[in-house]
């Protein structure tokens, strides 16, 4: 089955790819889910508009996420607040989204929590830690942060 990606898939391609699939997988999982449409002459030259819309944005995202790093590195402050127990351990997790919340608090620019780079079981007490944030393909910064306890 020929699809039309409409939005990046792993380990199949980007938004605006043309794929080959199997029949099963694309009638199953991505067209329900919106992650491709069936290719057709008329789709095909929709995609060709939508890639070259794609390519000017990231050209400027780039420049942009430059500006954005430097905002992250230089940003202090950014402390997120947990219930803990008395020997200092915190109760359930530090999650993307607390830390998304907290560089917005703390006066810098809004992140997407999927861009967050945090991994499982780092944060499982009180301190200092650090998060790599991916801003473009070529672009990560790093984001310091404090646990604290509420």
């Amino acid at each position: 089955m020929k699809l039309i990606l409409t939005a990046d898939v792993d380990n199949l391609g980007v938004a605006g790819d043309i794929v080959e699939v199997k029949d099963g997988y694309g009638r199953n999982l991505l067209l329900p889910r919106g992650l491709a449409i069936v290719a057709t002459r008329g789709a095909e030259k929709q995609i060709e508009g939508i890639k070259r819309a794609q390519e000017a944005r990231a050209i400027r995202d780039l420049d942009h996420a430059k500006e954005v790093k430097a905002q992250l590195e230089a940003l202090e402050g950014v402390s997120i607040a947990v219930r803990t127990s008395e020997k200092g351990k915190i109760f359930g997790s530090v999650s993307a989204d607390d830390l998304a919340a907290a560089v917005k608090n703390a006066g810098g620019p809004s992140l997407d929590k999927r861009n967050i780079e945090l991994k499982k079981n780092l944060v499982q007490a009180l301190g200092s830690y650090s998060a790599n944030v991916k801003l473009h393909d070529t672009v990560a910064a790093t984001v310091n942060f404090e646990v604290v306890s509420a």
